[in-house]
């Protein structure tokens, strides 16, 4: 990725745009809102945070987690876009039923739905495969926030939970996108990162009428802890930017891709992608 492809950063002095993450958060530093945080402030955002859930994690996986009160997820939102204002935001772990529907409520209040684009990363499950979302919550996602969304972002795994599409290939990948872009999302993206037997990383964008396709050589690393967080938070500050939905997931798409080449082991498990790579050497 070569300089004239970051987003423009603001000058010293100058207030920048901002971006919301109402998402887990992570000990482990690896994802969640610490992921998020990191691509902001890497791309010149103001990272505005509503957390959902304290989760105790390292890089061997999640020990647990503990919500946060209604009125606490609630009114961090409600904080930040009273006083502050929000020029894009993006979900992660939301854990129940309960915080899902509190944050679509508190979204469409504050009348923040049709005026800011969402992002929904739809986290059901670390990548070790420890639960991050109840399961009665999936419902709750599919019905309250997905109609409420710009784009939506599940990997293969959450495809299957959310509408029992096995994908495995470009047909089965088109399928799931119509599949998902059908329960209410101005745009459905499922990510190929998972196609393992693909020498490519495929990413399929879809609108309700086109599909956009975005290839990159996929990155041969374990290391890849937080880069679902990365894509959207990148997506998300794009669409501050105010580039078109096509433009914005290209940016991410390569975005995370140069946080991959730049992944570092950490602890006895999977690393984290690294935005680090932006800084000066």
């Amino acid at each position: 990725m070569t300089e004239g492809t970051y987003l423009p950063l603001s000058l010293t002095g100058q207030t920048p745009l901002r971006v919301l993450t109402i998402a887990g958060s992570d000990s482990g530093g690896g994802a969640g809102i610490q992921a998020d945080m990191r691509t902001f402030a890497l791309l010149g955002i103001h990272s505005l945070v509503a957390v959902t859930a304290v989760t105790v994690q390292n890089s061997l996986g999640v020990k647990g987690f503990h919500e946060m009160p209604l009125d606490v997820v609630g009114g961090q939102i409600e904080a930040v876009a009273s006083d502050i204002g929000i020029h894009a935001a993006k979900t992660g772990m939301l854990a129940s039923s309960a915080i899902i529907e509190t944050i679509a409520d508190v979204w469409i209040g504050q009348g923040l739905d049709g005026t800011v684009p969402l992002i929904v990363d739809p986290v059901c499950a670390s990548m070790h495969g420890d639960p991050l979302l109840h399961p009665d919550a999936l419902a709750a996602l599919k019905e309250k926030l997905f109609p409420l969304a710009t784009l939506v972002t599940p990997n293969l795994d959450e495809v299957k939970l959310l509408v029992g599409i096995d994908v495995v290939d470009e047909e089965s990948q088109r399928e799931a996108a119509r599949a998902l872009h059908a329960l209410g999302p101005k745009w459905s993206l499922v990510k190929g990162g998972h196609l393992r037997r693909s020498a490519q990383s495929p990413d399929l964008l879809f609108d309700g009428t086109e599909f956009h396709r975005f290839d990159t050589t996929r990155i041969d690393t374990v290391h890849d802890h937080g880069a679902g967080d990365t894509l959207a938070a990148a997506a998300a500050s794009a669409l501050a930017h105010g580039y078109s939905m096509p433009d914005a997931v290209g940016f991410a798409k390569r975005w995370v891709t140069e946080c991959l080449r730049a992944a570092y082991p950490l602890g006895q498990g999977h690393g984290p992608v690294s935005a680090m790579f932006r800084l000066p050497s």
